[in-house]
């Protein structure tokens, strides 16, 4: 059988064997330098670990066996002390946290817009193709857009929906992490494997939003540099979707539910893909993914008793 890859927005299909769920969106975002300069200088903040490997690299039809892995000690996990100013620059610069804000609206529904566009949207659309998605004949692989701006300090199960934060992009995005870990928890017997990857840092319509191009080609150069130390700065679309491709070739049964598959760019251009563990609880997934389904309930109790109206 033909493979076939659905990605958000088709309309009419027979047999899914791949859904890919796109980037979302992050409304009306504006680079703020205040807090770039207020992080940098006087915040302390836990940089994350990950345990990372290399898993595949361009120019090959096959993923290449694994290079090299980076493991923490434990020793050092302990040892907490506070970053390094370039440590929290480099952190602030490679993920975005707590550099840019954000503004959220509300949907006609009642739910927060950033929350609704980037995960539960997706999450309503697995619900109702789960029947063509979960089959005996062959196994689909459910596919996620993350992000490096996916933290587990901006997301809360209390308000899982981030109404009363400014990190919503971050939030929804670790929602959207949480919510493939629980997926494959219910659905690997039944066929249905979820996986999660990052595009690293791309320049796209929603970055333009933040500066314009001619601004992003003058940063070009820059940008290239922060290569030396992190990959991640992928910079186009060709570049991000290396982890997207890579993952299509595997077989999803053989992938581990809790890392996130990360496209990386050398300095020398090279792509390839390197896998991080999720710094995630499964329980707190299993908790989103309770909240989802009630919310679900919610929100199709609505839509029908408006059409009854009508």
């Amino acid at each position: 059988m033909q493979k076939v890859a659905v990605v958000t927005g088709a309309s009419r299909f027979h047999r899914l064997d791949y859904l890919f769920l796109n980037a979302g969106v992050m409304v009306n975002p504006r680079i703020s330098f205040g807090a770039f300069l207020h992080g940098i200088f006087s915040r302390s903040s836990k940089q994350p670990k990950w345990g990372s490997q290399v898993v595949s690299h361009p120019n090959t039809d096959q993923a290449q066996s694994c290079l090299d892995t980076v493991m923490d000690h434990p020793q050092a996990e302990q040892n907490e002390a506070k970053s390094s100013f370039f440590q929290r620059a480099y952190q602030m610069l490679t993920t975005a946290e707590g550099l840019m804000s954000q503004e959220d609206t509300v949907t006609s529904d009642g739910l927060q817009e950033v929350f609704a566009t980037n995960l539960f949207g997706h999450f309503l659309l697995i619900r109702q193709v789960e029947p063509l998605v979960c089959s005996a004949e062959k196994n689909c692989h459910l596919i996620w857009t993350s992000s490096v701006n996916a933290h587990k300090s901006n997301f809360s199960l209390e308000d899982y929906q981030h109404s009363r934060g400014t990190e919503n992009y971050s939030s929804s995005k670790y929602a959207t992490d949480l919510t493939s870990v629980a997926l494959n928890s219910h659905f690997n017997k039944r066929g249905l494997y979820s996986s999660v990857m990052c595009p690293g840092i791309v320049r796209t319509n929603m970055t333009y939003q933040i500066l314009s191009p001619f601004i992003w080609m003058l940063f070009s150069p820059l940008f290239w540099l922060f290569r030396l130390f992190s990959p991640t700065y992928t910079l186009t679309p060709y570049n991000g979707a290396e982890a997207h491709i890579w993952l299509f070739k595997q077989k999803p049964e053989s992938l581990d539910p809790l890392m996130k598959f990360h496209s990386c760019t050398s300095f020398f251009g090279t792509n390839y893909v390197e896998t991080r563990k999720m710094d995630l609880s499964e329980d707190t997934a299993e908790k989103l993914y309770e909240k989802l389904l009630q919310l679900e309930k919610q929100v199709l109790a609505r839509c029908n008793e408006l059409q009854h109206k009508k």
